[in-house]
């Protein structure tokens, strides 16, 4: 029998040769075939900037002209027109970004990001944001409604025409957006709300702990609410900083001049200032907080924001000028959205918050006005008692809370079901709280029936203080300090929101719930919150710090931003004889910290007292000594200073309470809490082991120059490198080679906490605007990197450089000049019935 003979399976050395290379070719054509569609599908989704477009709902043609960085400057013939466009256009830049602020808000991030996601979406759930956006979007007067209905018309309009051709971000993710809705808008206004209030939750159980372990008395130390440097808006021009004495009192302010409106306070009452002596016992509690991305060498520091006004009596011009520079969060895309919108008499111009309508900050043919967050106390912890029925006890009697069930759907996972509780008060949230066993129900005004609102019209159409007041009565949640001018050569400010009056306490630490004593019962009138016009100084500034004196009838907040960028702003301001737009761009870029100059020197000399200082301890008191307080990007003493900061506090706060409970330790005016502590040095808080200060402040300095992050030479220890920005795209900027395009990444910056432009390491000032009343087409306003959510658009980044660079540019106006820096005209035409 025949034998039958194999195939052999030998493989020739050619054939394998030709395969490896072959292999390297085929993944060099897959890789480009998968970026040209990726080019494809970005580039596709692209906004048309020119020509005409078909938009269904409108009554008549609307112009779209947008300059040379992508700003719309958008003319209706009606305002409801006119807001329909602007939910489509900027649907057309922003529309991903929209959809992301309101998941978050919701807690709808685990559908379309995954896993990752489900803490963050849980405290959402509990916080009930969907629930305050669903009833205020119900509650909206007529003529509310009818402009937010054409605004989400709009957005819904650019949503379905565009198709398979959204952003790309969505096609990476692999999810289609739905409709947008009134209720959205009130969404993306809640989240905003919560970034500026919503830390008082976590500080408020900190406190309470600090003063369970070491008494109210200790406690008050560290929980300043008052500093010698706190300057009310508007108040006359305060002496010179001196040291507070022995007997720890502080220097006396000045009394305000006059009442009513060229008063701070409403007619009825005076404005002092800063009460004679400020003791331990009569320091105020309140709240302190440090910022969630600080490292072990990052600043204890809070975002925070300045604006200010001067009268023509202080400018070149004499005209007023005002500035605004927020800072918030970064993001790609920005926060904030540049725009102009005009129908008829309504013409306005400033940024936008993208999913909602108007114009947030900016200006209008005869006023403008700009914003700083107030930061009042507008959250309370109310401790429930419950029984095992699942009841809670209430004044009445026992009770059922509410139960809402709650179901997260997880991309990739299976969902995700739990149930939330609400009582009188509101959400039971023990959970935010780690460690915490008791019944907690958060109280905030945001869950008032009344609690969110949509004053912006009114604002952007009113033509004087009295129309600019009464938008603004409407503002109820975040509470605001904003300061005003107008054409007519007027200044002002007014503070805004429902801030809480208490039967009794002050809402500083959580309270018993089951009893009516600590309820609230009614919020402070808007026509007794503060306010000031036209006052003698001639200059109105804020940047979150405290704004009434002792004899001011109502608590406001339990803790006030500490004083410094305020303090700052004014002595630049008054340095000055007559005031530039140049001269308000260089302030908003000012580095100087007069607290840490005040530390440097005081570390510095406790190094040159000290005969056991290292070489390296030396060698930083040298670099302090010499430093003129301003933190460049290059400065080695800046970040010596810093670090070292953190390390006085470390060693006191340690000694006191413990290394766990020093770490909970937030406090808004910790930086004024460590500048008593230095300039009193109260024996109490000296830790043991210590005979003085000096040592101690020693001790600080050679635990800076020994930290992990400090270089072998102290020299090269640059502030810029050491206390980076990092900013990029949160889903394209994780691609690799792609975020070399998507975002700038990790970079120097100059600046500080404690500076004017105060920075941190994903937060700064989200925009720069100064308005100029002597010619309106000469205000200017930035913002971060571009308008565009595209990274292949040219309006992405091209803000980027102005920004990092302490730049700016001006903000077209007037129909001329809007028409001179034409770069694209689009027309939006009502599409065929």
């Amino acid at each position: 029998m025949a034998t039958a003979t194999l195939p052999s399976t030998r493989v020739s050395p050619w054939k394998k040769l030709r395969w490896l290379l072959l292999l390297p070719l085929a993944l060099v054509v897959a890789l480009a075939a998968l970026s040209g569609w990726f080019y494809l599908l970005t580039r596709a989704s692209l906004p048309q900037l020119d020509g005409s477009i078909r938009l269904a709902g409108l009554s008549a043609p609307v112009t779209v002209t947008r300059d040379s960085y992508g700003v719309p400057h958008i003319k209706a013939e009606n305002l409801n027109d006119l807001l329909l466009a602007q939910g489509y256009v900027t649907a057309q830049d922003r529309l991903w970004q929209m959809d992301m602020s309101r998941r978050f808000a919701a807690g709808e991030l685990a559908e379309v990001l995954g896993k990752d996601f489900i803490k963050d979406d849980r405290e959402q759930r509990i916080l009930s944001l969907r629930q305050v956006a669903e009833r205020s979007a119900a509650k909206l007067s007529p003529t509310d409604r009818q402009y937010l209905d054409s605004y989400v018309r709009g957005v819904n309009a650019y949503r379905e025409a565009q198709g398979d051709k959204l952003p790309i971000e969505f096609r990476v993710l692999r999810y289609s957006p739905r409709p947008w809705t009134a209720a959205d808008t009130f969404l993306v206004g809640a989240s905003m709300a919560q970034f500026l209030n919503h830390d008082l939750f976590e500080s408020e159980l900190s406190h309470e702990k600090i003063v369970a372990r070491i008494g109210p008395a200790l406690a008050a130390i560290i929980y300043p609410n008052r500093s010698w440097r706190d300057r009310p808006p508007g108040a006359a021009k305060l002496p010179s900083a001196v040291a507070i004495s022995s007997s720890r009192c502080h220097p006396e302010r000045s009394r305000a001049h006059g009442r009513a409106e060229g008063s701070l306070y409403p007619a009825g009452f005076e404005s002092v200032g800063i009460p004679r002596c400020a003791r331990n016992d009569n320091f105020e509690t309140g709240r302190i907080y440090g910022s969630k991305e600080s490292s072990k060498a990052d600043d204890l520091i809070v975002p925070g924001s300045n604006n200010w006004v001067v009268s023509g009596a202080h400018t070149a011009t004499g005209k007023p000028l005002l500035s605004n520079d927020m800072h918030l969060g970064h993001h790609i895309p920005n926060t904030w959205y540049e725009a102009h919108l005009t129908a008829g008499e309504f013409d306005v111009a400033g940024v936008t918050l993208p999913g909602t309508p108007f114009v947030i900050v900016g200006h209008n043919r005869r006023i403008a006005w700009g914003f700083t967050n107030l930061g009042p106390d507008v959250e309370d912890i109310f401790v429930e008692t419950f029984n095992q029925r699942g009841e809670y006890l209430t004044p009445a009697g026992w009770k059922q809370p509410e139960r809402r069930h709650e179901v997260i759907h997880v991309k990739g996972a299976r969902d995700v079901e739990f149930d939330v509780f609400t009582t009188r008060h509101g959400p039971i949230a023990t959970e935010l709280a780690p460690g915490e066993t008791r019944q907690i129900a958060l109280k905030w005004t945001a869950y008032d029936p009344e609690g969110l609102t949509i004053p912006f019209g009114e604002l952007n159409a009113a033509r004087n203080w009295e129309e600019f007041r009464r938008a603004l009565s409407r503002l109820r949640a975040p509470a605001q300090n904003v300061v005003y001018a107008d054409v007519d050569g007027h200044i002002g400010y007014q503070a805004t929101g429902a801030i809480p009056i208490r039967a009794s306490g002050d809402g500083s630490l959580p309270v018993e719930g089951s009893d009516d004593a600590h309820e609230w019962i009614g919020y402070v009138p808007f026509d007794r919150l503060p306010r000031v016009l036209d006052p003698p100084s001639g200059m109105i500034a804020t940047a979150n710090g405290r704004i009434t004196d002792d004899e001011y009838p109502y608590r406001l907040s339990n803790e006030w931003g500490s004083p410094y960028r305020t303090e700052r702003i004014y002595q630049v301001l008054q340095s000055k004889p007559k005031l530039t737009s140049g001269d308000m761009l260089e302030l908003q870029n000012e580095v100087y910290s007069d607290l840490d100059l005040f530390c440097a020197k005081q570390f510095s000399a406790a190094v040159d007292a000290n005969p056991g200082a290292s070489a390296r301890a030396r060698e930083a008191a040298q670099f302090m000594r010499s430093w003129d307080g301003r933190f460049t990007t290059d400065s080695a003493a800046a970040t010596i200073v810093t670090v070292t900061r953190r390390h006085v506090m470390r060693l006191l706060l340690e000694a006191k309470v413990g290394a766990t409970l020093a770490q909970q330790y937030k406090w808004y005016s910790s930086p004024v809490a460590l500048e008593n502590l230095l300039t009193t040095q109260p024996p109490e808080w000296l830790p043991a082991g210590y005979s003085n200060y000096g040592e101690l402040l020693a001790k600080a300095v050679e635990k800076a120059v020994a930290d992990d992050s400090s270089p072998r030479n102290l020299k090269s220890w640059r502030r810029g490198s050491a206390f980076p920005l990092e900013l990029q795209h949160p889903v394209l900027g994780k691609v690799p080679l792609l975020n070399r395009w998507t975002g700038p990444g990790v970079v120097e910056q100059s600046g500080s906490g404690l500076t004017v432009k105060q920075v941190g390491r994903r937060f700064g000032p989200s925009e720069r605007l100064t308005v100029n009343f002597a010619d309106l087409d000469a205000s200017t306003l930035n913002i971060v990197t571009g308008q565009s959510g595209n990274f292949l658009s040219p309006y992405y980044m091209d803000q980027w450089p102005l920004w990092y660079e302490g730049r700016t540019k001006v903000l077209p106006f007037s129909a001329a000049s809007v028409e001179k820096a034409k770069s694209h005209i689009v027309i939006l035409q009502p599409a065929a019935r």
